[in-house]
């Protein structure tokens, strides 16, 4: 049989981390032939490269919108993110017809000059429920009799409103514009008053892009025959009550 070579003999290692001379070790990966040198880690799983996210035109402008508090013009928008106005334009179509015809429950809207988003109107049930809770904050008659007024005949004085509706409106006004509907607009040069109109958030209330949308008052208005008919009454009316008193008779 052939000898195997000797090996010094193991002594106790001393220092942890140093060998001595003559002192035999075993390496982990067994015998090694001279000239060999010890396998190396093996090379891990590449580690996928992750690229951040290219921000477009249209989610910045759902992010712009989606903080807005009032309609933003798409001027105002293609400044901010420095594109073409055109450009801006047509994505803010393209996102309002997306959300419509995915059927989502908020609309992007042109209301009032500029965009905005809206819940969708087919939503209008569980957004009152949740939103109201059950309590609803409506104006009164008088409210919106006033607030017609000054939707039709702006810019338009106190006194003004208050000789058409027949009754005094000052109250009503100063709730107008507590509520937004309404604000001041200048004073009447002849008298001084101050003249009122209605604001961005009332055309944003009523769904309306522009005064012009208002509808026409013609359907609403009594016949002119009617409207003859009543005042040559009135003036019979009162003329009679007239002669009456005039002769000393006691008028019922």
């Amino acid at each position: 049989m052939t000898e195997e070579p000797s090996r010094p003999a193991r002594r106790s290692l001393g220092v942890p981390g140093q060998s001595r001379a003559e002192e035999w070790q075993e390496s982990a990966y067994g015998a090694l032939e001279d000239g060999h040198e010890p396998p190396g880690p093996g090379p891990g799983p590449a580690e996928p490269v992750v690229e951040a996210p290219v921000s477009s035109l249209r989610a910045d402008l759902e992010a712009i919108l989606l903080l807005a508090d009032e309609p933003v013009a798409e001027r105002r928008l293609a400044a901010v993110l420095e594109r073409p106005p055109a450009e801006v334009a047509a994505s803010l179509r393209e996102l309002s017809a997306e959300y419509t015809a995915q059927g989502r429950g908020f609309d992007l809207r042109f209301v009032a000059g500029g965009w905005r988003f809206y819940t969708r109107a087919e939503c209008a049930p569980a957004v009152d429920r949740y939103v109201l809770d059950g309590q609803q904050a409506r104006l009164t008659q008088a409210a919106l009799e006033t607030l017609a007024v000054v939707a039709y005949r702006q810019p338009v004085s106190r006194s003004r409103v208050s000789a058409v509706r027949g009754v005094n409106c000052d109250g009503v006004m100063r709730t107008l514009v507590q509520r937004g509907l309404v604000e001041e607009t200048g004073s009447e040069p002849e008298t001084g008053a101050i003249l009122y109109r209605t604001t961005n958030y009332f055309l944003e209330r009523m769904g309306l892009r522009g005064l012009e949308e208002l509808p026409e008052l013609a359907p609403f208005l009594p016949e002119v025959d009617d409207v003859e008919a009543e005042s040559l009454e009135g003036t019979m009316i009162a003329e009679a009550v007239a002669a009456a008193r005039a002769d000393g008779r006691e008028v019922q």
